[in-house]
């Protein structure tokens, strides 16, 4: 096992980081927003179930990873089309 030299970053210097036990850290710690994960989107995609023909399936796994959102891709070229005519 490698040894640990505690800093997670390159060229991190523990002499130049702010003293965190003087006075004033913990309220700005209190008053931090904690943000965890990606932000919320507006209109995040819903989860159905959808049946399609396995032709349909087959072209798009055949592409790889992401069918799902080529699809998705599809349908919207789909609707725009119809949209603009």
């Amino acid at each position: 096992m490698t040894e640990n030299d505690g800093s997670t970053a390159r060229g991190f210097d523990p002499e130049t980081a702010p003293d965190l036990s003087t006075d004033g850290w913990p309220e700005k710690f209190a008053k931090a927003q904690v943000r965890r994960g990606r932000p919320p989107k507006a209109r995040p995609k819903v989860s159905t179930t959808i049946r399609l023909s396995p032709e349909v399936i087959d072209h798009f796994r055949a592409g790889g990873r992401g069918w799902q959102t080529r699809i998705d891709a599809a349908l919207r070229d789909w609707i725009r089309q119809q949209d603009s005519a």
